[in-house]
């Protein structure tokens, strides 16, 4: 079943403010030349965003440069909004006499502030895209075992190998992920972005992760939009890592257990944990791997003690300004990243590895996710 319509009205949006962006450019110009190239521009940046969609990138032919040109049509797209916003403060500005010192610093200052969304959306793209770190974060629970106290997991997430991120990309988190010497090692999904990517070579750097109790994951949206399920089952299987599909593993740390439960991409359009209360195992510490992490308050009254996801990128693109952190991700989920609480229960949003639609990272670096359990 497809994602109801409503889902893509973000994309809708932000197709139409890239229109309205463009006119105004238009209206900037004086010739008809200068127009036509301010059209197609806008043209190419809508392409874009549409054959970006889920479903449809899958039924693109695979071309690494159709994927760059696609990610460098999105990334125009925010910088030109970016530039039109910074006009439209500047002309906000009182236009009154200055000596022509004054008037070649306040151009030269314009200069700047036009060129900052340029510079911001390279950055984005060419450093903090590869800001990889580990992100520690504690998790305390009052009432978790004393075998389970400070035990350790490790957390990979959506990871979208393909043309914005090589496998030797992939070896370096893998790498820092074994380094933590985790006690479990999990993937919380979106291995690859389209049906193009080799899953295969994905799996097989997931497969070199180390941990005393094995890998454990669950499936994304972008394998259900691949068709990969099955296969990314079955082929993780035959290296090590094993799906958990609406199905718990209970995993032994000393006198104490843990319940790991996973469950596939939960769609929006359906009954979020449908049956998953039959996955908690009462008077143990119970953690859900759950992609989305709109899924939380459900989890919470379902029994989940501890719920990891991932899915928002932290946003990916990210703003923060009076202290809140903006990002289209809100448009979808209130848990976009790090921790939350509710009651005595808690989720982990991981920002993830890799990127999708554009290939650029601004306020949300990624991360390797390390997890620690405390009971105080």
């Amino acid at each position: 079943m497809a994602d109801p319509f409503w889902r893509y009205l973000p994309d809708l949006a932000a197709c139409l403010i890239i229109v309205c962006v463009h006119y105004a450019f238009t209206r900037r110009v004086r010739t008809a030349a200068a127009r036509l190239v301010v059209w197609a521009l806008a043209a190419w940046v809508i392409l874009s965003f549409c054959f970006g969609l889920p479903g449809v990138a899958d039924d693109i032919p695979r071309s690494q440069f159709l994927t760059w040109v696609r990610g460098a049509g999105v990334s125009w797209g925010l910088t030109s909004l970016g530039v039109f916003l910074v006009g439209l403060v500047w002309r906000r500005i009182p236009d009154t006499k200055f000596s022509p010192g004054r008037r070649r610093l306040l151009n030269a200052a314009r200069s700047a502030m036009v060129a900052a969304p340029v510079a911001v959306t390279g950055f984005g793209v060419f450093v903090e895209r590869h800001w990889l770190s580990v992100r520690e974060q504690k998790v305390v629970d009052s009432g978790l075992p004393k075998d389970l106290d400070g035990l350790r997991i490790v957390q990979l997430s959506d990871i979208h190998y393909g043309p914005f991120l090589k496998r030797q990309d992939l070896a370096r988190a893998v790498d820092m992920a074994n380094e933590t010497k985790a006690h479990l090692a999990v993937v919380t999904g979106d291995l690859i972005t389209t049906a193009h990517d080799s899953l295969d070579d994905c799996l097989l750097e997931l497969a070199r992760l180390r941990s005393g109790s094995g890998i454990l994951a669950c499936l994304g949206n972008h394998e259900i939009h691949a068709g990969a399920e099955d296969y990314a089952e079955e082929e993780g299987a035959k290296r090590g890592i094993r799906f958990l599909r609406s199905q718990a593993r209970r995993l032994r740390f000393g006198q104490a257990a843990l319940n790991l439960a996973g469950v596939d991409y939960q769609r929006i359009n359906r009954p979020y944990l449908a049956g998953a209360e039959k996955l908690v195992s009462p008077g143990e510490f119970n953690v859900l791997l759950s992609h989305n992490p709109d899924v939380f308050p459900v989890a919470r009254r379902k029994g989940f003690q501890l719920t990891l996801s991932g899915h928002t990128h932290g946003g990916q693109i990210a703003v923060e300004i009076l202290s809140e952190n903006l990002s289209m991700a809100r448009f979808f989920t209130p848990y976009v990243y790090g921790l939350y609480t509710q009651g005595p229960s808690s989720i982990y949003v991981s920002r993830g590895i890799g990127t999708v639609g554009l290939p650029a990272r601004i306020g949300a670096p990624p991360e390797v996710s390390l997890v620690r359990l405390c009971a105080t």
